[in-house]
C-alpha cells in the first residue's frame, strides 16, 4: 500500500458512495468540457477517466477526485484550435501531444521537489486569472445557449452576439435557461440523491425529447463506445514552441489548481497532503490521458467538496469515480447522444459563474489599488489577448512590486550611527567623536535583497563627506550574488573616491556569498573586521596618519595598518576626544 497514498479499506462503504456521486456530478461536467474543448464529448470522458484514476491512485491527497477543470479546458481549447488551423491533419495528435507533455512537466515538478512553492503565485495573478477563465467560458457557451454553434475565439463571440441575441432559437435558449434555473434553486435534499448537474442534464433532455421532439436542436451526437485508441507522440518543428509553452502553462495550471483543491481536502478531512507526490499523481493521470485522447484535468474542488460530503475518504473514492465513468463509456454512450447543446451550455455557464472570483470583487474597492489594478490587467489580459501572457504580465508585475515593497523596508533599517547611539560602547563612542565627521558608521539589519542593495549604494554614493565609513553587517543574514556585486561597486567607487571602506561582523554565509563572488579582494586584510571596535581603531589610526603626513590613506601597508590599529584602543582609553 506504500504506492497508494492514504489508501485502506476501512471505509468501504464511504468510499464507493462517495466515488458514486462524484462520478454523478463529473459525467455531464465531462461531457460539457470535452464538447467546449473541440475535441469532443468523449475527450471529456476519458480525460475524467484516466486523470481520476491515476491521480487518485499515485497523487498524494487521499479523497481528492480529479478530472477536467474550467481552466485547463479553456486552455487545451486555445491550443485545439490553434493547432487544427496550423495542420488539420495532424493537429489533433499534436494537441493531445500536449497534454501528454503536461503530464510529463507535472512529473518533472514533483521530482524537484517544487510543490510547495507552486501555490506561491500572488493572489490577484490567481483573481484575475479565474475570474477572466470565467468570463471566457460564460462567452463562449453564450452562442450555444441561443442556439449558435460554439466559438472558439472570445472577441469572435462577442461581437457576434447582438446578431445572436437578434435571431437566436427560443428552444435552445428555454432550454438553457431551465438548465440554470435547476442548478441554481435545486433544492439541497434533493441534491444529497440527485446533484444539479445531472438533474439539469436529464430533465433538460425529456424536454427536448418530448417537448421540443419538432426543433431542430443541436445535440452531441455520436459518442464513440468500447476501450480508447492510443494517441502516438506528433511533434513539428514549426509549431514546437507553441507546443511547449502550452504545455508548461496546462502543466502550471493543472499544479496550482490540484494542490489548491488538496488545501481544501485538508481543510475539510483535518489532514495533511503531500504535494510532490500529488504533482506526481496528476502528471502521470495527464500522461495517460493524452496518450489515449482525453483532456487534460486536475483536482477538481466542487468533485472533491461532494466525495468527501458523501463519506469519501481515501483513493479508492476517486478510483471508483473512474471506474463508474468508464462503464458509462463501454455501454451507455448512445444515451448521451440526445443530450441537446443549449443544456451543455447552460450548465457551463453556472461553472463559469462559479469560477469568477465573487469573494474578491464584492471587496474590490477596499483593496490596495496595485492589488485592485493588477487583479483587473490579469483578467483583461485572460479574457483578450492571451492567457499565458496574463500570467507571465501579472507573475513578473508582482514581483517587481514585492521586491520594490521589500526593498524599501529593507533600505530602512540602515542608518547611519551617532556618537550617542545606545548599542555603542564607550571605547566605540569615544573614537567615533574623536573623528568627527571624517568618519561614519552605517549599521545594516536583516536579509538585503537585490533592490534594497541598489538604494544602499545610492545612499552611499551620496555620502560624500566622510574621508571613512565602516559597514556594519553584524544584522545581515542573507545577500546573495546580486547584492555581492553591487556591493563590489560600492567598494570599487569608495576607493576610487580615495576613502576607506571597513566591513564589519559578516556572518559566515554572507562573507562565504562574497568571497565566491570574489569581492573581499579588493579590500585589505586590516578592511574586513569582526567588530566595530576593531575596525574603529584601525580606521581612526589611517586617518591619523593621512592627518600627520599628508600621505594617501589607500597606499598605506596592510602591515603598519594592522600594527597600528593593535594600540589604538588602549590609546583612547587614556586619552579624551579632542
Amino acid at each position: 500500500m506504500a504506492w497508494f497514498h492514504g489508501l485502506h479499506f476501512n471505509n468501504l462503504r464511504g468510499d464507493l458512495f462517495g466515488g458514486i456521486t462524484a462520478a454523478v456530478v463529473a459525467l455531464p461536467l465531462a461531457l460539457a468540457f470535452g464538447v467546449s474543448s473541440g475535441a469532443g464529448a468523449i475527450a471529456g470522458l476519458y480525460g475524467a477517466i484516466f486523470v481520476g484514476l491515476f491521480a487518485a491512485l499515485f497523487g498524494g491527497t487521499s479523497a481528492q477526485v480529479s478530472g477536467p477543470t474550467g481552466p485547463m479546458t479553456v486552455v487545451m481549447a486555445t491550443v485545439y484550435t490553434q493547432l487544427i488551423a496550423a495542420d488539420p491533419q495532424a493537429g489533433p495528435a499534436m494537441a493531445f501531444t500536449v497534454v501528454m507533455l503536461s503530464g510529463l512537466f507535472q512529473i518533472l515538478f514533483g521530482l524537484m521537489r517544487l510543490g510547495r512553492y507552486v501555490t506561491l503565485v500572488p493572489f490577484p495573478v490567481i483573481s484575475g486569472f479565474m475570474t477572466g477563465i470565467g468570463l471566457i467560458i460564460i462567452l463562449l457557451q453564450l452562442g450555444p445557449l441561443l442556439g449558435f454553434a460554439a466559438g472558439a475565439d472570445v472577441l469572435l463571440a462577442f461581437k457576434a452576439l447582438p446578431t445572436q441575441l437578434a435571431t437566436l432559437d427560443p428552444a435552445s435558449l428555454s432550454l438553457g435557461v431551465m438548465a440554470l434555473v435547476i442548478l441554481f434553486f435545486w433544492p439541497s435534499t434533493l441534491a444529497l440523491w440527485l446533484p444539479a448537474p445531472l438533474a439539469a442534464l436529464i430533465l433538460g433532455t425529456l424536454m427536448a425529447l418530448w417537448g421540443f421532439a419538432d426543433s431542430d436542436l443541436a445535440v452531441i451526437g455520436a459518442i464513440p463506445t468500447g476501450m480508447p485508441g492510443w494517441h502516438l507522440p506528433s511533434f513539428s518543428a514549426e509549431h514546437l514552441q507553441l507546443m511547449l509553452t502550452s504545455a508548461l502553462m496546462l502543466a502550471a495550471l493543472g499544479a496550482i489548481d490540484s494542490l489548491l483543491t488538496s488545501l481544501v481536502a485538508d481543510n475539510m478531512l483535518k489532514t495533511q497532503h503531500r504535494s510532490n507526490r500529488e504533482l506526481i499523481g496528476q502528471g502521470l493521470g495527464n500522461l495517460v490521458s493524452g496518450l489515449f485522447g482525453g483532456l487534460p484535468g486536475a483536482g477538481a474542488t466542487m468533485r472533491t467538496v461532494v466525495n468527501v460530503r458523501a463519506g469519501g475518504r481515501t483513493p479508492l473514492s476517486g478510483a471508483v469515480h473512474a471506474l463508474l465513468l468508464l462503464a458509462v463509456v463501454l455501454g451507455a454512450g448512445p444515451l448521451a447522444e440526445k443530450i441537446p447543446l443549449a443544456v451543455l451550455a447552460g450548465i457551463l455557464i453556472k461553472v463559469g459563474l462559479d469560477i469568477i472570483d465573487w469573494n474578491f470583487l464584492r471587496r474590490a474597492y477596499l483593496a490596495p489599488p496595485f492589488v485592485l489594478f493588477l487583479m483587473v490587467l490579469v483578467l483583461l489580459l485572460t479574457v483578450f489577448v492571451d492567457l499565458i501572457v496574463a500570467v507571465g504580465t501579472g507573475v513578473f508585475l508582482a514581483n517587481l512590486y514585492t521586491v520594490k515593497r521589500l526593498s524599501d523596508l529593507q533600505l530602512g533599517e540602515l542608518r547611519l550611527v551617532q556618537a550617542d547611539d545606545a548599542g555603542l560602547d564607550q571605547i566605540e563612542r569615544r573614537m567615533l567623536q574623536h573623528c568627527g565627521d571624517r568618519l561614519a558608521i552605517y549599521r545594516i539589519n536583516g536579509p538585503i535583497s537585490f533592490g534594497a542593495a541598489k538604494g544602499i549604494h545610492a545612499r552611499l554614493r551620496s555620502d560624500q563627506g566622510h574621508e571613512a565609513l565602516v559597514l556594519d553587517l553584524h544584522g545581515v543574514s542573507y545577500i546573495d550574488v546580486s547584492t555581492a556585486l553591487t556591493l563590489e561597486e560600492i567598494i570599487l567607487e569608495i576607493k576610487a573616491g580615495q576613502r576607506l571602506i571597513y566591513l564589519v561582523g559578516m556572518k559566515p554565509d554572507v562573507e562565504q556569498v562574497l568571497k565566491r563572488m570574489r569581492v573581499l579582494q579588493h579590500l585589505r586584510t586590516d578592511q574586513v573586521c569582526e567588530d566595530r571596535e576593531q575596525a574603529l581603531g584601525r580606521a581612526c589610526r589611517v586617518l591619523a596618519v593621512d592627518v600627520a603626513v599628508g600621505g594617501d590613506p589607500a597606499s598605506d601597508s596592510d602591515g603598519m595598518a594592522i600594527a597600528a590599529a593593535e594600540t589604538t584602543a588602549a590609546r583612547f582609553k587614556e586619552r579624551p576626544p579632542s
